[in-house]
């Protein structure tokens, strides 16, 4: 037999393959001609006849599928994805397993943090506290600072606090409070000169310190506090003396003395001003007089006398006179309350204390206060007088905060306003009492002339 015999029959074969195929297509609903369906997997299909043909996709109405029953034959892939012959005719087989059952397991979620409301906050803001004080003399300036410095109550160090470069001079421990002094042009002052003053500019710096040696925190910030002393160009403020050939009016006005008088509301130490004057019934009002002279010899300062009113005008009605008859305090004797003034420690200060009250039937709870001060020298032979005191009662008594008792036997009667005129009063009256006589005795003597020269004549 020839090659082309054999060819021949292979052809043959081949087209009856194809037409039992097309047969068995047409016959199977669920048949894809795109699928290609291997030659020997049809043989095998042939051999054994019971097993149904593979479903290409899952239907649920297709009652052959049964999953439990029946295997499945499933073709070898290539690699490229296309079904490949079994050349030894075995196939693997696998149990499709049916519908898969939900997972039920979770991942743990976290915990919900709580929701915190809304809560009612002011930021408090820091008020600067009121803890510098400064004098200017001649030719110095003079700073005191509470170590109580930002009103916190924390004492601060002393060396945390410098003047322009220059530590403090002195310390009242029990006050805690840090002294200053310095020249004009020293502790690194700057000198503005303007068109009518002389400007002398200080620096106060706090520089915070570690808490502890090694620990490196600190619980304050630095600050800085301005210090100025204004000095007019329009006097003469040199203490040399002037030798001009004539006298000008500088130094003219330069022997006139001036005082700055000063009537103040006090903290409770007497150390500062109060920085409010809202004051409580039952509370105790702190009041300082003082002056500041130029040049001048040592003197007391004196308050003559003190009316308050519910206006500005020291006249108007009503109005209550708590200090009078030349520096009589009659508020602890009218009202029986804890007025008084206090021991004096200074000349150019003169101290008070006022219990506060208000007018009755009065619309407006505003006291306006208005005193009259006056200086007198504190050298002998008598610096204290009856027109010059501070008599306060206590215990059913008068006592002077100069320690001179005697000088307020007056204050319950009238204090003399011309005590130091009555020298000149009582030679007045001599001088007037023998000029009248004198001039009796002229009239007189006339009289006894004429009345002799009628009878002569």
């Amino acid at each position: 037999m020839g090659f082309w015999q054999v060819g021949l029959g292979l052809v043959f074969l081949l087209v009856l393959d194809y037409s039992e195929a097309l047969w068995r297509g047409k016959s199977n609903s669920h048949w894809i001609p795109s699928i290609f369906m291997p030659r020997a997997l049809s043989k095998f299909q042939k051999i054994d006849s019971r097993m149904p043909p593979i479903p290409q996709k899952y239907d649920p109405s297709n009652l052959v599928f049964t999953p439990e029953k029946f295997p499945v034959q499933k073709p070898a892939r290539s690699d490229f994805k296309k079904p490949s012959q079994d050349v030894l005719g075995v196939q693997s087989k696998e149990l499709l397993l049916g519908p898969v059952q939900k997972l039920t397991w979770r991942f743990p979620s976290l915990p919900e943090e709580p929701t915190q409301p809304s809560v009612p906050f002011n930021l408090r803001r820091p008020v600067p506290a009121k803890s510098v004080a400064a004098r200017c003399a001649e030719n110095s300036v003079y700073v005191e600072v509470m170590q109580d410095f930002f009103g916190n109550g924390k004492p601060l160090k002393s060396s945390a606090f410098t003047l322009g470069g220059c530590t403090a001079t002195g310390e009242d421990t029990s006050a805690q409070v840090l002294l200053f002094e310095s020249e004009l042009h020293g502790c690194g002052s700057i000198l503005t000169v303007t068109e009518d003053e002389l400007v002398y500019t200080f620096k106060l710096v706090y520089t915070p310190q570690e808490v502890l040696f090694g620990v490196p925190i600190v619980r304050s910030n630095s600050a800085v506090v301005g210090i100025e002393c204004h000095y007019s160009r329009k006097h003469n403020v040199s203490s040399d003396a002037l030798m001009p050939n004539w006298i000008p009016y500088a130094a003219s006005k330069a022997a006139e003395e001036i005082f700055v008088f000063s009537l103040r509301l006090m903290t409770d130490d007497w150390q500062f001003e109060r920085p409010s004057n809202q004051y409580f019934l039952g509370d105790i009002i702190n009041i300082e007089a003082s002056v500041q002279p130029y040049r001048h010899v040592p003197i007391h300062v004196f308050v003559d006398s003190c009316v308050a009113t519910t206006v500005p005008d020291a006249a108007s009605i009503p109005r209550y006179s708590f200090i009078e008859n030349n520096g009589c305090l009659v508020d602890a004797k009218l009202t029986g309350s804890r007025s008084h003034f206090m021991p004096r420690t200074q000349g150019d200060k003169l101290r008070f204390q006022l219990e506060t009250f208000r007018f009755h039937q009065a619309g407006s709870g505003l006291v306006y206060i208005t005193c009259i001060l006056k200086v007198s020298t504190a050298t002998p032979p008598t610096p204290i007088s009856p027109e010059q005191k501070a008599c306060s009662f206590s215990a059913n008594k008068w006592v002077s905060a100069d320690g001179s008792d005697q000088v307020c036997a007056c204050c319950d009667t009238f204090c003399s306003t011309r005590n130091g005129r009555d020298p000149m009063i009582k030679g007045l009256g001599l001088f007037l009492f023998f000029y009248f006589s004198f001039l009796s005795l002229c009239t007189a003597f006339l009289t006894i002339c004429l009345f002799l020269r009628s009878v002569v004549g």
